[in-house]
């Protein structure tokens, strides 16, 4: 008879769960750079190609997952976007182009 069912049960299952993380390991580092950067681009989308209100665009982004930082510069038709630890843009290019995610972050104000 086992002593302990439930350490004799969760010491395998931690294990499974260790052994999933080592092998997604690379997927799992780049998580937070997609938080930022799907944040930017559903915003810009939002605001410069559909033509929403800012504030309707920023509630439709922060619904679906919490941010650190959210600006939108108008003038430059660029949105910044900080999500776990990772600053992501995106810049409006044209109506035919879109939004479209910019190499290197500019740093938030």
């Amino acid at each position: 008879m086992i002593r302990r069912p439930l350490r004799s049960v969760l010491l395998p299952v931690a294990l499974l769960l260790a052994l999933l993380a080592w092998h997604n390991r690379v997927d799992l580092q780049a998580f937070p750079a997609i938080l930022g950067a799907y944040s930017a681009k559903e915003y810009c989308s939002c605001r410069y190609v559909v033509g929403n209100p800012a504030a309707y665009c920023t509630a439709y982004v922060e619904q679906y997952l919490p941010l650190s930082a959210l600006v939108d510069e108008p003038s430059a038709r660029r949105v910044t976007a900080r999500g776990l630890g990772s600053t992501q843009s995106a810049q409006w290019l044209g109506p035919r182009q879109g939004c479209r995610l910019l190499p290197q972050a500019a740093p938030l104000p």
